[in-house]
């Protein structure tokens, strides 16, 4: 039952950060770390509304990652919870970048030609 616990918890905390960056939309990506340390002209040149969407979906799938975890706890083995741990950090870590244009550089608008 521990694992079943351990994921469950997860669940609406990942939901809830879902939401944050559902309604936040543009204003949320200012809460993405690494990005909200940007001096203000730099992070104009960002397409924050995209950021905040891509952060909301992440989150979404690693509340289901945890649901299926907590179900497959629950209903067939314990090593679910485990697996399920697993599956969220491959997730988490595919996504985290030491390198600004790393993290971010999928999401810089192209310059205005003048």
């Amino acid at each position: 039952m521990l694992g079943f616990y351990a994921c469950i918890i997860m669940v609406p905390c990942f939901w809830l950060l879902a939401l944050f960056f559902a309604l936040g939309r543009e204003r949320a990506a200012d809460w993405l770390s690494g990005f909200h340390s940007l001096p203000e002209e730099e992070r104009a040149k960002y397409d924050r509304a995209r950021m905040a969407r891509d952060e909301r979906n992440a989150c979404l799938l690693w509340g289901a990652v945890m649901l299926l975890g907590a179900l497959g706890a629950r209903w067939i083995t314990g090593w679910a919870a485990l697996a399920a741990y697993g599956v969220w950090l491959a997730l988490f870590f595919r996504d985290v970048h030491w390198d600004i244009e790393k993290a971010f550089g999928k999401y810089r608008l192209p310059d205005k030609a003048d």
